[in-house]
């Protein structure tokens, strides 16, 4: 007598590690676009009541900060989404 087949074939590896990075990367675009929209906010804030040396400060860190998430983030999603499109384009 044989063992049965199990009920669910193994996962692929690769396409586990594509899933953390897509979930990584969701989740810095998120977070670099909040940090962009908090940015405006500031701007705003600092237009209507005056630039201070504070806001100025608050303003670039929350600028620098969501592009150094935003950049590789939305790269790493297009590739992803690129890899996938692959699989399913050739079979596998």
């Amino acid at each position: 007598m044989t063992d049965p087949a199990p009920a669910t074939p193994p996962a692929d590896p690769v396409r586990a590690r594509r899933a953390q990075i897509a979930h990584a990367s969701k989740l810095a675009q998120r977070v670099g676009y909040a940090l962009f929209a908090i940015a405006v906010v500031a701007f705003f804030v600092g237009f209507f009541s005056g630039f201070t040396g504070t806001i100025t400060t608050i303003i670039i860190v929350l600028m620098a900060v969501g592009s150094v998430l935003l950049a590789p983030a939305i790269v790493a999603g297009y590739a992803v989404k690129a890899a996938e499109r692959d699989d399913l384009e050739h079979g596998r």
